[in-house]
């Protein structure tokens, strides 16, 4: 059951990586008096499971998906505060971001899954 711990705990840590705004769509940015916070819709989900003893021994495995969807962006200026929505090739480009995210967290899983299974 370690093992499996040790799994789960290897794909919540890529997850957190991966799966953060900031890495998306950067940091606030101040310029000319004006403030841009990005907004953004994002989500995971992950299981694990595991087996000790049997004939086969120990096995477990982890499985995760998510996504990220860019909404708009806050924008503070002299002129007060506006919210304006992400439009055309801008989301099309953070929709590929977030696939690529989730072939990445798949890939690192099954690392992990293969690392740990030539352990046994």
């Amino acid at each position: 059951m370690e093992d499996v711990e040790r799994l789960l705990k290897s794909t919540v840590e890529e997850l957190d990586k991966l799966l953060n705004a900031k890495n998306v769509l950067a940091e606030p940015i101040e310029k000319d008096g004006a403030v841009v916070y990005p907004i953004v819709s994002y989500g995971f989900g992950f299981g694990a499971g595991g087996n000790t003893g049997g004939k086969s021994g120990t096995s477990g495995g982890t499985g995760a998906g998510g996504g990220i969807k860019p909404l708009g962006a806050i924008i503070i200026d002299a002129e007060g505060a506006r919210v304006e929505g992400v439009h055309g090739a801008a989301s099309e480009m953070i929709g590929m971001l977030g696939e690529a995210a989730s072939k990445a967290i798949d890939k690192a899983a099954n690392a992990a899954t293969r690392s740990e299974g030539s352990k046994s």
